[in-house]
């Protein structure tokens, strides 16, 4: 018998690959989701050989690095649960402040939005709910990923429109858009060695990494590809590697974009890139 705080504790302790903080609260994660019990609860007589084999199952995938929202089947964001399983990223954070920008700067009603690589579809999805009427549509690569997405849309009861797309080589059958968005690939290869290993380990490697050669492909083509699809006026938002702000904010001037803007996520990181198209 121990407490609750003691049991939070010492699991806490063998998760050695968190910083005592996060390691508390994935614990508490993970109880809340199998026992139903809350930090803020007063547990005085905690058992655990009466836990269900499954926590202590969930709680050795935890202790390998595994991303609780894998082992749990779900992540939160912007106020919604998405599914997400290994073929989709994890919802993050600094992609919330992308979607609470575009919704804060574009309040008109009926606009017509395409997210590309959109992964679980939070990005779309949330847009969808969150904004006047939009006519929202998104593409990925990864036909597993689509699933999820699509799952996450019929679940919510979101409006929109999913299709698959290798924008490296393909054009979306879309146009006249109002906004483009786009969270792509944007970790250099030789930057793994960096990477935490719950991110290396189990995340999607087609949704995180691309050539240390030519970083910046996947905004290049999006952009020179927004060209065709965004009607004038239209906007192109992305998120961005904190270290490629200025490379990103060239190659959409280059490409015509204006007002051009890198901006910085709540942590100081140069996170996210925006401009209009005018012709």
């Amino acid at each position: 018998m121990s407490t609750f705080q003691e049991l939070l504790s010492s699991w806490a302790s063998k998760l050695s690959i968190y910083e005592k903080q996060e390691a508390e609260s994935l614990v508490s994660w993970l109880l809340e989701h199998h026992l139903g019990w809350r930090r803020t609860q007063i547990l005085d007589q905690v058992d655990e050989e009466t836990f269900p084999t499954k926590l202590v199952e969930d709680f050795e995938r935890l202790k390998t690095g595994e991303p609780i929202q894998y082992i749990m089947g779900k992540g939160p964001f912007y106020g919604r649960e998405f599914i997400v399983s290994s073929a989709t990223l994890i919802p993050r954070n600094e992609t919330e402040e992308l979607v609470h920008m575009i919704i804060k700067e574009n309040p008109k009603a009926g606009l017509k939005i395409l997210d590309i690589g959109t992964g679980t579809g939070c990005i779309p999805i949330s847009l969808a709910f969150e904004m006047n009427n939009p006519e929202v549509f998104a593409v990925d690569i990864s036909e597993e990923a689509l699933e999820i997405a699509k799952k996450n849309r019929d679940v919510l009861n979101a409006n929109v429109t999913f299709s698959t797309c290798d924008i490296l080589a393909q054009t979306p059958d879309v146009s006249e858009l109002d906004i483009l968005v786009s969270n792509p690939p944007y970790i250099p290869e030789q930057e793994k060695t960096e990477m935490h290993r719950n991110v290396l380990d189990f995340e999607p490697e087609l949704a995180l990494f691309v050539s240390n050669e030519d970083p910046l492909i996947f905004y290049r083509t999006i952009a020179e590809k927004g060209k065709q699809l965004l009607k004038s006026g239209g906007k192109l938002y992305f998120e961005i590697n904190e270290k490629y702000g200025k490379g990103v904010s060239q190659l959409m001037q280059d490409l015509g974009y204006s007002d051009v803007q890198i901006l910085k996520d709540l942590n100081g990181k140069e996170r996210i890139a925006k401009g209009l198209l005018s012709f």
